[in-house]
């Protein structure tokens, strides 16, 4: 394969952003048939309580002419989705209903929720079976049966992000006990280096683990102290054992840049490692 064909055959950018931010992008967006793209105004309580419809039009007022996949990060602010109380449960389903009009009226594909798997224990014992993780699914369940009912309706796929997760293995059971399409493993590449530090795989790692689990990716780096969302290459993140995992996954994962500021430079430097496009 010649350097031309490997960079066409490389993985395609993505990126989130508000949508404040969608003008100054408007070109990158649109190249190659249109961008992945992920909305992160609608994890904002203000957001999703005002009304929102001038929002939506500024957004659709900005993409105009967009033809890539749409997709949202949905609200995480103290939402659990495993907690055992049903009067939790059915304020985080609301919380999520809620997010799901915004999703609507955008044409979203996707929305990002939060691992419940908050870290405490040691990593090969905490949310393991003989430590309530049926209890855990079963909570997750009863949490987002309306919320999953709806999704589905509308062509979006939940996709339920690591957090503080630090041994892969209760995640990928609780994607996989929705045995369904709409339902996928998110991965925050920053958020996996960070608990590297106390135990957990590399991201490579979690990418082979997860197989066609996955469905996409927040790319973002750090020094393994602090989610700093820096950009790719400026932290401790080996970018070269994650994207010889991706080559090896079957399927087409959405890669989002989730860095601060403007995307493009992270966006150069990966296409100049010959990472992606």
């Amino acid at each position: 394969m010649n350097e031309t064909t490997a960079k066409q055959s490389a993985p395609l950018l993505g990126a989130a952003m508000p949508i404040r931010s969608i003008a100054a992008h408007r070109d990158w967006l649109l190249e190659e048939g249109g961008r992945d793209l992920e909305i992160q105004d609608s994890f904002h309580a203000r957001a999703l309580d005002s009304d929102w419809a001038p929002l939506v039009a500024q957004a659709r007022t900005a993409l105009d002419g967009y033809a890539g996949r749409l997709g949202i990060h949905g609200p995480y602010d103290g939402l659990s989705i495993a907690s055992t109380d049903p009067a939790v449960q059915q304020f985080v389903a609301g919380r999520y209903l809620r997010a799901l009009e915004f999703a609507a009226a955008l044409g979203a594909t996707h929305m990002v929720i939060h691992s419940p798997f908050l870290f405490f224990g040691h990593p090969q014992v905490a949310h393991s079976p003989e430590n309530g993780l049926a209890q855990e699914l079963e909570a997750a369940h009863q949490t987002l049966a309306s919320v999953l009912s709806v999704a589905s309706g509308l062509g979006l796929t939940l996709v339920i992000e690591n957090i503080c997760d630090t041994n892969p293995a209760p995640l990928l059971e609780l994607v996989r006990s929705f045995d369904s399409p709409w339902v996928r493993l998110g991965l925050d590449v920053g958020h996996v280096h960070l608990m590297q530090r106390i135990g957990g795989p590399t991201p490579d790692a979690w990418v082979r683990q997860a197989r066609s689990l996955l469905g996409h990716l927040h790319l973002q780096d750090n020094d393994g102290t602090y989610d700093y969302h820096w950009n790719p290459g400026q932290g401790g993140v080996n970018w070269w054992a994650l994207f010889a995992a991706l080559a090896e996954t079957a399927g087409a994962p959405r890669l989002i840049l989730e860095t601060k500021g403007s995307v493009l430079p992270a966006a150069h430097w990966l296409a100049r490692q010959g990472f992606a496009r």
